[in-house]
Order: C-alpha cells, then sequence, then structure tokens
C-alpha cells in the first residue's frame, strides 16, 4: 500500500508521460497539477501553455480557473486564444495536450457536448472550448478522469473531439492533422492507452489494490489487454513532497491521506 491517496497518485502517474522540453497544454485543476509537478521534478524545460494565451509562465500553486493571473506569473508572452489555438497548435507546435470529457468511448473520442438527443438533451455539457482543436492536432492526449461505466460508453452521445473515430486510418482519412497520436487515460483505476493498431482502448497499467476485473466492470465497453499489465510505480519522496508542498500546498485538487 502507497502512502497516499489515490487521487496524489493519479497526479503523479500522469505526470510522468510528459518528457522534458515538451510543449504542454493543459487546463486548471488536475491537467495542470500534473504538469506542474513534471516541471518541478523531471521536466524543468517543458513549456506550458494556457487556453487563455500565457506562454511559458512559471505557475504560481494553486490556480482556481484558466483566468487565474497565477497561471501568468512571469509568462514569456501573454499571448491570446488565437496565438495559442491557431499559430501554435494548429501549425503542429504542441507535443502533449490534456483534456476532459463527459464521456470517452473505446476509440477515444470525447463528447463534452450533449447527454441524449442534440435538440432535447438529457444534459447538456459547456461544448467543445479548446478541446476539438487539441484532440485534431496535438502529438498526444493525456487525460485524467473518474473511472465509471457511464463516463467510459461504448459509443459517445455525441462526438465533440475526434479520438481514432471508427478505427485506425479514419483520423487520416477525415485529413486530421495529427494522424495516429498517443492516447493515453490515467483513472483512479489504472491506465489505458489506445492501441494505433486498432484504434481501441487497451489496458497497460493497474493502480495498487485495482484489477483487470475492475476495470472491465467500471467500463461500458470491453478494452483489450496489452501483453505485459504492469502495476503503477509507487510515488517516489521526491514526488510527493513537491506534489505537496510546491504544487497543491492546499490540497484543493489532490486530497492528501
Amino acid at each position: 500500500m502507497v502512502n497516499c491517496s489515490i487521487e496524489e497518485l493519479t497526479v503523479i502517474e500522469a505526470s510522468r508521460y510528459i518528457n522534458d522540453g515538451e510543449t504542454v497544454f493543459a487546463g486548471t485543476g488536475l491537467p495542470l497539477m500534473a504538469t506542474m509537478l513534471a516541471q518541478k521534478t523531471h521536466a524543468p524545460h517543458l513549456c506550458f501553455v494556457a487556453e487563455t494565451g500565457p506562454i511559458a509562465p512559471v505557475v504560481l500553486p494553486t490556480p482556481l480557473s484558466v483566468s487565474d493571473p497565477r497561471l501568468q506569473f512571469k509568462a514569456v508572452r501573454l499571448g491570446s486564444l488565437r496565438e495559442v489555438l491557431g499559430c501554435m497548435l494548429q501549425h503542429g507546435m504542441m507535443d502533449v495536450g490534456f483534456v476532459g470529457g463527459a464521456e470517452i468511448d473505446e476509440f477515444g473520442n470525447i463528447n463534452t457536448t450533449v447527454i441524449g438527443d442534440y435538440e432535447r438533451p438529457k444534459v447538456r455539457f459547456p461544448g467543445s472550448g479548446g478541446g476539438n482543436d487539441i484532440l485534431s492536432h496535438a502529438k498526444r492526449i493525456l487525460l485524467i478522469t473518474r473511472h465509471e461505466k457511464q463516463r467510459f460508453p461504448k459509443r459517445c452521445n455525441y462526438i465533440t473531439s475526434p479520438g481514432y473515430i471508427n478505427g485506425p486510418d479514419e483520423r487520416a482519412r477525415v485529413g486530421l492533422t495529427s494522424k495516429k497520436p498517443q492516447i493515453i487515460v490515467v483513472t483512479r483505476l489504472g491506465v489505458m492507452e489506445i492501441n494505433p493498431a486498432t484504434g481501441r482502448f487497451q489496458i497497460r497499467k493497474l493502480m495498487p489494490g485495482s484489477s483487470v476485473e475492475a476495470i472491465l466492470e467500471a467500463t461500458g465497453f470491453r478494452p483489450d489487454l496489452a501483453e505485459k499489465i504492469e502495476e503503477v510505480e509507487a510515488p517516489t519522496d521526491f514526488e510527493l513532497t513537491t506534489l505537496r508542498e510546491k504544487v497543491d500546498p492546499q490540497g484543493l485538487y489532490s486530497k492528501k491521506v
């Protein structure tokens, strides 16, 4: 048993998929926590970009929204939405995009629009924001979310942002810039990743205390199984201390044990 909360371990594991020197587009909340943690541990030269325009800031803990001035501290540029989405993302300059979703299906498609009929929905969500741009153009997609059956249906009610759409070659067919991006989702139960050969999610890692059966029970489709399924590594003292003291000292997003 690791000496941290599952929320903390989820953030720590997500941060490990960010490499030094990469440009990362992330919103506030857990995606930003993971990005900040990566920058303060193993990726000091990453370039963080916020949707509202700050480029390469030294983020102060703990921003509450994409308009929080703590996202602007020492930024090399306070740009605009057009610069971030148009000049950077759509020109292939974004290595990693962090997104969320009300629904994520077996092909990595994401719904942040509606549940039910589009004209008379049961639930209406905020919509795309920059989500469609990110999934269409970023080289790698990271997601952090709860693992619930209704959040992982076999097929999204509405595709706001494209994953592999219907299969491995569909993105190229419809002309998306990023043909076969790496798509990884980290949850409280484990890690799933799109297999580019099939375009479908497969289980790659298990959180401590989780199991393949637990993931299958909490998923609305049957993900494939990787040849080797590993357990998520326990956090190092450095990772955990940095998260608690420098990234989210108030525990607003990552609850402590």
